[in-house]
């Protein structure tokens, strides 16, 4: 198949603004958006900067927009998302600053994932051997450690759009994966971080996180059940 690849680029060395670039590629349907932007890459225009590592959907680095739906362009097949002569849109995802082309600065996210203290927190004493835990606990747990923090659905969040101090979805995930760990003994302390202005109550349900989601995780449902802990812990 034939698609034409349109993708927004910027250079700060060069460009008040982004603008469009369109380059033709010829491709199989099964191929991948990541290979295609590589071919782009290596046999078209080698200034085209985007991030990318595992290419197996588990490391989150290539998450973009296509088509304006955020993905990580090393799952999305070009037949779910084009047909033969047809185009495909590719931006950066939304809300963070574009340093160049399809890169974004990540620290923002990142502060906000450290702010939930992401980490396993218990100063009993270890026991002899593993912290055992119930298959009943482990399973309130499961859906949060499925998150690899790949930003797609921060960035498709209208409310982090417009107020990037909300900690947004992925950083609330990673303290659910703690706070509903029945191991670790600073619940308390992110349910106290998470009350903030900036924390679960900016959360409107819209859903667009839990849509974004390349690991099907119910997002928008983690958020409410922080919700109910935060009101929980506050009576």
């Amino acid at each position: 198949m034939k698609i034409n690849v349109k993708i927004l680029r910027f250079d700060p060395e060069r460009d008040k603004k982004q603008h469009w670039q369109t380059f033709s590629v010829e491709a199989q349907p099964g191929d991948r958006v990541l290979d295609v932007l590589n071919y782009v890459k290596w046999y078209e225009d080698s200034t085209l900067t985007f991030r990318r590592s595992c290419a197996h959907g588990i490391c989150g680095s290539d998450a973009m927009l296509i088509n304006g739906r955020n993905r990580l362009a090393c799952k999305t097949l070009l037949q779910d998302v084009a047909k033969d002569g047809g185009t495909i849109t590719v931006e950066p995802i939304r809300g963070l600053k574009v340093e160049k082309d399809l890169l974004t600065d990540m620290e923002p996210f990142f502060d906000a994932y450290r702010a939930v203290m992401p980490y396993f927190v218990n100063d009993e004493p270890p026991p002899p051997g593993e912290r055992i835990q119930s298959i009943e606990d482990s399973e309130r747990m499961d859906h949060s450690s499925n998150c690899i923090l790949c930003a797609c659905c921060t960035t498709s969040c209208p409310i982090f759009w417009v107020n990037g101090r909300y900690l947004g979805p992925a950083a609330i995930v990673q303290a659910h994966r703690f706070i509903f760990d029945s191991r670790d003994k600073a619940a308390n302390a992110r349910l106290n971080i998470l009350n903030q202005n900036t924390g679960v109550w900016r959360c409107r349900t819209a859903y667009n996180c839990t849509e974004a989601c390349p690991r099907d995780i119910p997002i928008t449902q983690l958020i409410e059940e922080v919700k109910r802990a935060v009101m929980y812990q506050q009576a």
